[in-house]
């Protein structure tokens, strides 16, 4: 069993991707230095795939970056001007290295390789018509869909035209970042649920899930790619392909809420920015009395700062968290899956004992998880706990490329307001309302908020299931 206990009870996610050109041969180490500043968007698998002059090499395996490519022998074998890389979260239950990547495939355009963030909606019936066509599938992921979509349509008429048909055909969010031939493609869906930015370098481009990365390589940023667009890479330049279709913004607002890093720029928007911003309105919304407002580390700390310089209460530490821990941490008993909190958080007893506590987290998912944390904190002497939530109450299921559980697992669905109070042992509860997150995002229509309010940006097919239940996806 994975050690994420404490993850378990919040939304994940899928992966984060990033492509590098350049004119030296070492592409692969800036992809891998990158990488690593995409961690938090995935830590179960890790790849990199080198394009030298149209052969591709692959390395992916299962861990974190640190783990699949430790020693300078590891990126010996992955040379080229190009490559892409990509960091994975699985769902449950999965293991599998095949559902790993970035894909490659050989077709008649060549070695072709692809990294993907997102999730189709329709997926299988996708998959359906191109096992009817003869394809056989090595995993049940979309991934390999996409891939094989892109080099069904494109063998006879160009990579372009292959891209082209495949996005008239998918139905989700999207984003690919694509080696071929001499060319580094990126490719966001018209909806541009979630994010893909250009960075440039002294001797080449950047793509990158976020800005943080391109910071990683000291390159410059240039915008983000636009909904809908295809952005192609060569010995020429950049080269845009504006988008083929009307193009609907729903940035998923949970890349601001929680995925993305805080030192990200996503679409425009300062993340860190963003969630101090939403304290500050949780402050308003709350006034509650307390002697110190702290945060659930690290997600909940923009918030909380801005919750405190609101409120005028004192912001502090309360809880340490354990960076040693990892993701194989393992707890073969359900005694210690139930300690598993306090391991890798650890209470401040000196600065909460006797206190009035406001506790701001990003999220309540489950609940299972903030629970435990209201617990620890008695234990360690609080007075009272009032528990805070960045974000609105996650009501729906995600079929976007965000991990989560099917709707009646969520503790907003099973519970009324006081009786999630009550479950969490919180003094009070207080959530971000819808009107202040619309606030936040300046009043703007172009995100999706539909785990709150269930307003899904397209049609989504009964047959879809929640994305975290997509076996071996992104």
């Amino acid at each position: 069993m994975s050690a994420n206990i404490l993850e378990s009870d919040s939304l994940h996610e899928e992966c984060g991707v990033i492509g590098v050109y350049r004119e030296s041969m070492d592409a692969a180490t800036s992809v891998y230095y990158g990488l690593y500043a995409l961690q938090h968007r995935g830590q179960e698998s890790s790849g990199i795939a080198a394009n030298n002059g149209g052969s591709i090499s692959l390395r992916k395996k299962l861990g974190l970056v640190s783990e699949v490519f430790h020693g300078s022998h590891t990126l010996s074998g992955l040379n080229g001007n190009i490559a892409i890389g990509h960091v994975r979260y699985s769902t449950a239950g999965e293991g599998d290295v095949r559902a790993a990547q970035p894909l490659v495939a050989r077709c008649k355009l060549g070695d072709v390789s692809l990294a993907h963030n997102g999730n189709l909606v329709n997926s299988e019936s996708i998959q359906d018509m191109l096992s009817d066509s003869g394809v056989i599938f090595q995993t049940t992921s979309d991934s390999e869909s996409i891939l094989n979509l892109i080099c069904q349509h494109g063998n006879t008429r160009g990579i372009e035209a292959g891209i082209h048909a495949a996005m008239g055909l998918m139905k989700g969010a999207y984003v690919l970042i694509i080696t071929v031939g001499d060319q580094l493609i990126g490719v966001r869906d018209p909806y541009g649920f979630h994010p893909l930015c250009i960075g440039k370098l002294s001797d080449g481009w950047v793509l990158a899930s976020e800005s943080c990365a391109l910071e990683a390589l000291d390159a410059e940023f240039v915008r983000d790619v636009t909904p809908g667009e295809i952005v192609i890479i060569n010995k020429d330049g950049l080269r845009s392909i504006e988008p083929a279709h009307w193009c609907r913004k729903s940035l998923c607002v949970f890349e601001l809420v929680y995925f993305a890093r805080p030192d990200s720029v996503v679409d425009g928007v300062s993340v860190y920015d963003f969630r101090r911003r939403c304290g500050a309105l949780l402050a308003k919304q709350s006034g509650v009395e307390a002697d110190m407002v702290m945060a659930v580390p690290d997600s909940g700390i923009p918030a909380a700062i801005g919750y405190a310089e609101t409120s005028g209460i004192p912001y502090g530490e309360g809880l340490i968290k354990n960076k040693y821990i990892g993701r194989t941490f393992i707890q073969p008993t359900q005694e210690m899956r139930e300690d598993a909190v306090r391991i890798k958080l650890s209470t401040i007893r000196q600065n909460i004992e006797g206190k009035r506590l406001v506790v701001v987290d990003d999220s309540i998912v489950r609940g299972t998880t903030c629970r435990r944390i209201v617990g620890h904190l008695r234990d360690a002497g609080a007075k009272e706990v009032h528990v805070c939530s960045a974000s609105p109450a996650v009501r729906y299921s995600c079929y976007f490329g965000i991990d989560t559980p099917y709707r009646e697992k969520l503790i907003a669905v099973q519970k009324e307001h006081d009786e999630i109070r009550e479950y969490l042992g919180a003094d009070t509860l207080t959530y971000l309302s819808m009107e202040n997150l619309a606030s936040v995002c300046e009043g703007r229509d172009c995100y999706c908020k539909a785990c709150f309010d269930g307003n899904y940006p397209m049609e989504v097919p009964a047959t879809a299931r929640p994305s975290g239940f997509v076996k071996e996806g992104r």
